[in-house]
């Protein structure tokens, strides 16, 4: 009877050795796209966003109990380049495994922009450039992997993306802030932004003359802002060149109203294909 009992109580340990309630499978990703993806296909990982929902990651500042939970998770995802410095530091001390899911992948340089970034991490955004991460996580993620259904998800996005923007009037498309460059380079259309690459950027009067100017020249009719941060210079410019404003979402994060109606990263990526679609008459 007592060796049955002591069998018990060791399989209730390894059982609990396995679950999410301890830290041999957590992986802790530095924002939202990064969560999902790794919710998607590692489903036995207990999967911690240090970004808060419904705040901008750019600027993110961790808490203690923040830099703990990366100091001990067995997986860390984070995007390097100076996305979030206070994620890299953190880092230092972390005992697991390491990913920069940046490293490796063909980047657009900052230079010249005003800001603690030395490359373009809006990765995310295209959709051929987020497999390569989904493949990324899937070789560092614990316990079993699952990546095939949000691969071909992607492949089915990038073919919507590539029919949905082959015939357009327009190629030209304006955004509050320099997020969607990858996702212009892919699908041959061209980003005019208001500010650079870090939406917290404020463009001197002079900059924003220059925008307002070019912004004339391309006749866009719309003028794009994201739901994180304010629309003011968005509306600014729009009025200036007689134009509407509309959301494009750089899906750095989920809002409140979001996350209660259930959008993802997919969702969301086909609500900006609609948007881009209407702002360019595609056809």
């Amino acid at each position: 009877m007592v060796s049955r009992i002591v069998l018990i109580l060791i399989a209730v340990a390894l059982a609990g050795c396995g679950s999410g309630a301890t830290g041999n499978n957590t992986v802790v990703a530095a924002f939202y796209p990064l969560a999902f993806a790794t919710e998607r296909i590692a489903p036995r990982a207990h999967v911690e966003d240090l970004t808060p929902r419904g705040a901008e990651p750019h600027d993110l500042e961790l808490t203690p109990r923040a830099v703990a939970r990366i100091e001990r998770a067995t997986v860390v995802l984070y995007l390097g380049h100076g996305f979030q410095p206070a994620v890299s530091d953190a880092l230092k001390n972390a005992s697991g495994v390491k990913v920069d899911v940046l490293q490796g992948l063909p980047l657009h340089s900052a230079a010249g922009q005003e800001t603690g970034l030395t490359a373009d991490p809006h990765v995310w955004l295209d959709p051929v450039l987020f497999e390569r991460i989904v493949r990324r996580i899937g070789a560092a993620a614990p316990g079993p992997v699952h990546s095939a259904p949000l691969l071909t998800d992607l492949r089915a996005l990038d073919r919507a993306y590539r029919t949905g923007l082959a015939n357009c009037s327009r190629h030209n498309f304006v955004t509050s802030h320099a997020a969607f460059g990858y996702l212009a380079q892919r699908y041959g259309l061209r980003q005019v932004a208001i500010t650079g690459l870090t939406p917290e950027s404020e463009p001197s009067p002079k900059q924003l003359a220059h925008v307002v100017k070019l912004v004339r020249r391309t006749h866009a009719t719309t003028v794009f802002f994201e739901r994180l941060v304010s629309p003011r210079l968005a509306d600014t410019v729009a009025r200036e060149v007689g134009a509407q404003t509309a959301v494009l979402d750089p899906i750095e994060g989920l809002t409140p109203s979001e996350q209660k109606r259930g959008e993802n990263y997919l969702t969301l990526m086909r609500e900006n294909l609609a948007a881009l679609r209407k702002a360019l008459a595609c056809h």
